[in-house]
């Protein structure tokens, strides 16, 4: 399977993009731009996929001009592409069938704050970096962290999770409701602020994780959580892949309530060691972090030592200091970049798998021993309290045998997870690069999520060419 065919082809409507176009430059001026540069660096950035780019990027400042473009795009039958920051890991931006990027980066307003009752208002443009600076004072935080200061609109598209999902959960935990412009232009809001409702469908969960295939998020109410009163971290070492991962299980089965505990195999500590300039023995690891009061982190470090001893644990050191901390999560949110040093002539393919955490340890073996055994680079990193790992695999994309070689073990790694009773995918989201595994892993499934499409989007001009391939003839 060459890179190319791992892209869904999606009919051009010439004519339709055409007027688009000239219609969105008449009306936003400035903001509808077309040059070669910035619609190339708008389909997509961290990912090996052959480069899409859209025919305009129209840059929306509120939900009244979303849904203004949005009607102009489906009476010409032209796809719209939501973008935030540009983050995403499998195509989700490009256009196949070209059409405009709906750049949303400018709506970056924090509408409203209400800590009495732990929520937010936000706009789609707001990063979770902006957004936690903006908190800073109240005492209060937004948890989900993917690592990349991504748009709090493009992590709700994505269901988003992270570091801290352990814990706190992912983006379907955390979003009480959303204002979306659906794909004829009508703008829904899905949700209020009360914490929970009876009442219909959730439509907000629907559009978590739709990736802008069932419209574009305009709006979004988030839950907060109160800052810890103390915070500690770990790091502990171990002889093989397995006692990190039986480590992190049994104090998972143990209830010990870690905030974060990520796992690095060896090659990816080499890897953190030479970017991030640190000394972290060469050997697995997992950076485990707690939450809570002095006395509670201090109880839950010496619990999750005491297990880690029984997995012939190398070393466990912990620290309450900040700075030390956040040196170490800094490092631990470069490994990609980090793992791309490991060669830098080559092209890193990021990707996610998740499985039950009782075969987390069977998976990330099976996979280490996958990567050894077919002289692939590959290190692994991994979110593995709730059964999340990714493999950065380095590959020379000017080499068809490297290609195809690459693109045997990503599938062998998918079908892995899911025959495990795990996902392709625990957070990178399907976009182009998953569609293939999504038969497998949900069956029926699939033709019911055409349906949905089919319903919503019957023209197929929200980001087409992602989740679900739909016949609109």
């Amino acid at each position: 399977m060459s890179l190319a065919s791992m892209q869904l082809e999606v009919a051009r409507n010439e004519e339709g993009i055409r007027a688009a176009v000239t219609s969105l430059s008449e009306q936003f001026g400035e903001r509808c731009q077309t040059s070669l540069s910035l619609r190339e660096q708008h389909a997509h950035t961290t990912s090996w996929l052959p480069n899409q780019p859209p025919d305009a990027v129209v840059f929306a400042h509120s939900t009244e001009e979303v849904a203004e473009i949005v009607k102009i795009c489906a009476a010409l039958r032209v796809p719209i592409i939501p973008f935030g920051t540009g983050s995403s890991l499998e195509g989700h931006l490009n256009a196949p069938g070209g059409g405009i990027s709906l750049d949303l980066s400018l709506m970056n307003e924090i509408i409203a704050v209400h800590p009495e009752d732990l929520d937010c208002v936000v706009q789609p443009g707001v990063t979770r970096k902006q957004l936690n600076a903006y908190l800073r004072d109240t005492g209060l935080f937004f948890p989900i962290d993917p690592g990349a200061d991504a748009s709090i609109g493009g992590m709700a598209a994505t269901r988003a999770s992270g570091t801290n999902a352990v814990l706190y959960g992912t983006m379907k935990d955390v979003v009480l409701g959303l204002t979306v412009v659906m794909p004829d232009g009508t703008v829904v809001k899905t949700g209020g602020r009360a914490k929970k409702s009876s009442a219909g469908y959730d439509l907000t969960r629907l559009m978590i994780g739709s990736e802008g295939t069932l419209g574009v998020i305009t709006e979004i109410t988030l839950k907060l959580n109160g800052i810890p009163e103390a915070v500690s971290g770990g790091i502990a070492s171990f002889d093989s892949i397995a006692d990190c991962c039986n480590t992190v299980i049994e104090a998972v089965q143990y209830g010990i309530p870690v905030a974060r505990i990520e796992l690095l195999d060896a090659l990816s500590v080499k890897s953190v060691n030479a970017y991030s300039k640190l000394t972290l023995p060469e050997s697995p690891l997992l950076l485990v972090e707690f939450h809570g009061s002095d006395a509670g982190v201090r109880e839950q470090a010496e619990r999750f030592g005491e297990i880690a001893a029984e997995n012939s644990l190398k070393n466990f050191e912990w620290t309450a200091d900040p700075e030390e901390r956040n040196r170490l999560w800094a490092a631990r949110h470069d490994a990609y970049w980090a793992g791309c040093g490991l060669a830098p002539e080559r092209t890193g393919l990021s990707t996610d798998v998740c499985v039950p955490i009782s075969r987390l340890a069977d998976c990330v073996t099976a996979t280490h021993d996958d990567i050894a055994e077919n002289g692939l680079l590959g290190p692994i990193v991994g979110h593995v309290g709730d059964g999340n790992f990714h493999v950065l695999v380095l590959t020379d994309i000017n080499d068809p045998e490297a290609i195809a070689q690459t693109e045997a073990f990503v599938e062998r790694l998918n079908y892995r997870a899911i025959e495990m009773g795990g996902t392709c995918t625990g957070e990178h989201g399907v976009g182009q690069g998953k569609m293939k595994y999504l038969p497998k892993e949900h069956g029926a499934g699939v033709a019911v999520m055409a349906a949905i499409k089919r319903s919503l989007d019957p023209l197929n001009i929200m980001n087409p060419g992602k989740i679900i391939a739909i016949d609109t003839e």
